[in-house]
């Protein structure tokens, strides 16, 4: 099993930044991959980030390409996304995942999902 337990959304002015972080416990050596996912009211369910628990291969979704960075501390184990430069449709909440996707942005591929954190981008 891993525990994956999300921190650091909450309300930013469209231009801001936010730092979210997911923290890993558990058998994490079990899967390959830490994802992040995005769901906003009355959309599916989107891929945004993932990176490989190395840290050396980050993939990320072409809306939020250049703008978000995923990065992953070694010594806390737990991987962080920088949103920078927010826009009022980055407004969802954000979930951690892990697993061994075939595709990386298919949910399904992911075994372990942590309860989200909620991001607002307004003025």
């Amino acid at each position: 099993q891993v525990q994956l337990i999300e921190s650091g959304g909450g309300l930013v002015q469209p231009g801001g930044s936010l730092r979210l972080s997911c923290a890993a416990s558990g058998r994490t050596f079990s899967t390959s991959l830490v994802g992040w996912f995005r769901q906003a009211p009355g959309k599916e369910r989107e891929f945004v980030a993932a990176i490989t628990w190395s840290g050396i291969s980050t993939f990320y979704a072409d809306s939020v390409k250049g703008r978000f960075v995923i990065a992953r501390d070694n010594t806390e184990n737990t991987v962080h996304l920088h949103l920078n430069n927010l826009a009022p449709d980055d407004t969802a909440v954000y979930v951690c995942c892990s697993g061994d996707p075939e595709i990386l942005q298919d949910s399904n591929g992911y075994a372990y999902w942590g309860q989200g954190t909620p991001v607002t981008v307004a003025s």
